[in-house]
């Protein structure tokens, strides 16, 4: 919260906070919260708690149903689409691919693993260093992975469409400043 402003004051009770939307724990743990300490400054708490729940929700009810129709998972998703957006010839180190997904060098290992033997990418030397290989799509990935992503950005569309384009636009203005700040003073 900005130092120049104040936090809101908290005044739902737990029950008021489950009455109005039952599966907002957020919500509800901060009006326990705020019921034994009155003055303690939970906005945050119930900013980032929503984030994490709304991710999670999204994750498990929308996005990875969605994938599983495909045969994938998110991972695995997150790798091919990361393969298709670089660009002929759709190939890439393991460690960019891990840096690119966010993941560990161990889960991308086993992810590829995975997608290797489904025969969605192949691994062979590569030349620039004789230690290293280099991932690619295979060309039925190519097609899979235009086929998922438009039903994904559709998926994404739909799940968005309570908000106004300038709601959008605002909320992924500060979603992006809370991960800059979150990642600067981590």
């Amino acid at each position: 919260m900005a130092k120049d402003e104040a936090a809101p004051k908290m005044t739902l009770d737990a029950d008021s906070a489950s009455k109005s939307n039952p599966q907002d724990r957020a919500a509800h743990a901060v009006a326990q919260w705020a019921a034994e300490f009155s003055d303690w400054d939970l906005a945050p708490m119930e900013a980032l708690g929503r984030l994490g729940e709304t991710a999670t929700v999204i994750d498990a009810k929308h996005l990875s149903p969605l994938f599983a129709q495909f045969g994938l998972q998110r991972g695995e998703f997150d790798v091919l689409a990361a393969l298709r957006r670089s660009g002929a010839p759709y190939e890439l180190t393991p460690s960019r691919l891990f840096e690119i997904t966010m993941s560990s060098s161990g889960g991308m290992t086993a992810r590829l693993d995975r997608l290797e033997k489904m025969g969605h990418v192949e691994r062979r030397p590569n030349p620039d260093d004789r230690r290293g290989v280099l991932v690619r799509l295979t060309s039925s990935a190519v097609d899979l992975i235009e086929t998922v992503t438009p039903a994904h950005l559709a998926n994404e569309a739909r799940l968005t469409d309570c908000l106004t384009g300038k709601e959008l636009s605002q909320l992924s203005g500060l979603l992006k400043k809370l991960l800059r700040h979150a990642e600067e003073t981590a």
